[in-house]
């Protein structure tokens, strides 16, 4: 009876023989180059050097940088020519090999024949366009490569953290497929860009704020709006009405301004957000469901208009109890990328979680870890994260009940983390009498404690606690 030698499986051929030694596959990919196209490379840098007002400029208005091109010296000969052309000097090969030289690169580059070599590569550049496409997938492609390699490497290492590790790994992918993988530092030239621009629309607009409007008359004036990249901590103790504050904000922003938003809810349902959300824009009390009232024909028309609004709306809510910062940030870059996202609201901050080994045994260690990535996810999607927060004891034992910002709970890092701190405070919760209590009906105030970029001070609000909103208040603001 013969014996077989044993088989391996492959997914195309079926069981294979073994015959002697054989490369794995780790060997068979160390041997092989990383993708590339110096063909391509060197057609954009010759259409570069014969034709530079236009070409130059084309590859910067389509987000041609160094790290794209693969050989180092064409990484080299690129930043030359865009310096050249960044000054007074005209880019033609004589002050292109005179400047090469002086900064000691010429002959790493190949010298003066590998540089006429380049420059006559190209006979027409009617196929830059096609060949700058070339050169950004081979970039792509390593980066994809680059990253999945890292991800392998840490998926060994790495095998307690892998809530975090996956966080990674697709915040990285995401990078690569939004093009923003490019590992160089902005430049001042494109912030300064930036700011200007923003002046402009500022004055443009007569002053109006410059980001987004709250719907609170004297906030938006303090902060200038909510700005993108910032974290604005809203912090008040149960019962203040913190989840009505930031859902009258997503409302003007959402309904209002018809911009889409996203809303976590670690506390309640989708359904109760949608329902404060409805009978709040029909100005319905919902304490009329309760006792039995009927409502009118007209309040019947107003309930109506609402639902078909929040219902036309791009209003996202995931209702997902005790969501870790991981999946936070997952589903947030997902909704970012397929709806465009121009702000987001969580509540609350203690009520989530993170699953890293560290944040497993200290509490302030896990709260710290969330606040950071809350804030981390603000600069990364470029829009304004709202968050709120829970407040301890503190003001329970003071007279009047006003809160403080030491008052935040678990941990300090979430005054740090903030670009803003707001602290909702309704005055009529804390009063003694009766008599005072009516008195102050409706009475609120936002203490913005902490502003990054603006002014602090209390913003008297008013609060309607039949329709769960509160609204501009008559009263001025008392600066800090």
């Amino acid at each position: 009876m013969s014996t077989q030698a044993p088989s391996k499986w492959t997914p195309k051929n079926g069981p294979e023989l073994q015959k002697g030694p054989q490369k794995s596959d780790e060997e068979d990919f160390a041997q092989r180059s990383l993708p590339n196209a110096l063909g391509p490379e060197k057609s954009l840098l010759s259409s570069m050097l014969q034709d530079p007002s236009e070409y130059v400029m084309r590859s910067e208005e389509l987000g041609l940088t160094p790290e794209h091109f693969y050989h180092p010296s064409h990484q080299t000969l690129y930043r030359v020519i865009k310096d050249l052309s960044e000054g007074s000097t005209a880019v033609e090969l004589v002050s292109l090999t005179q400047l090469l030289m002086d900064r000691g690169v010429l002959e790493s580059i190949g010298g003066p024949s590998a540089l006429t070599e380049i420059y006559t590569y190209a006979p027409t550049a009617a196929h830059f366009d096609h060949h700058l496409t070339i050169v950004k997938d081979k970039y792509i492609l390593r980066n994809i490569i680059s990253s999945c390699t890292e991800a392998i490497t840490r998926s060994f290492e790495d095998q307690e953290e892998v809530a975090g590790l996956l966080d990674e790994v697709e915040q990285k992918i995401f990078s690569i497929r939004e093009g923003a993988d490019i590992e160089q530092a902005p430049t001042v030239k494109e912030d300064v860009r930036k700011v200007i621009e923003s002046f402009e629309k500022f004055l443009a607009g007569g002053g109006a704020p410059m980001g987004l409007k709250s719907g609170y008359k004297q906030l938006d004036t303090m902060c200038n709006g909510l700005k993108a990249g910032e974290m604005f901590v809203i912090a008040a103790r149960p019962s203040m009405g913190k989840t009505s504050f930031v859902m009258n904000i997503l409302e003007h922003v959402c309904l209002d301004a018809k911009l889409p938003s996203m809303f976590f809810s670690c506390e309640m349902t989708s359904e109760q957000i949608v329902q404060r959300l409805l009978f709040a824009r029909a100005r319905y009390a919902i304490t009329n469901l309760r006792n039995g009232f009927i409502p009118t024909k007209a309040e019947l028309v107003k309930i109506k208009n609402a639902a078909q609004e929040i219902a036309e709306s791009k209003l996202f809510i995931d209702d997902t109890a005790g969501i870790s910062i991981s999946e936070l940030r997952a589903k947030a870059r997902r909704k970012k990328k397929e709806e465009d996202i121009q702000i987001i609201a969580v509540d609350y901050l203690q009520l989530m979680r993170s699953t890293s080994k560290q944040a497993q045994n200290s509490r302030e260690r896990e709260i710290a870890e969330i606040s950071s990535g809350l804030k981390a996810l603000a600069k990364e999607l470029s829009i304004p994260v709202i968050v709120l927060a829970q407040l301890n004891r503190g003001p329970e034992s003071r007279t009047g009940g006003a809160p403080r910002m030491s008052d935040l709970r678990e941990s300090g890092s979430i005054e740090q983390d903030a670009d803003m701190v707001g602290l909702l405070f309704r005055t009529a919760y804390y009063a003694d009498s009766q008599e005072e209590r009516d008195e102050k009906d409706g009475e609120a105030e936002l203490n913005l404690a902490k502003n990054r970029n603006g002014p602090t001070g209390s913003i008297p609000l008013t609060f309607i606690k039949e329709l769960m909103r509160f609204e501009n208040s008559s009263k001025e603001m008392e600066p800090g």
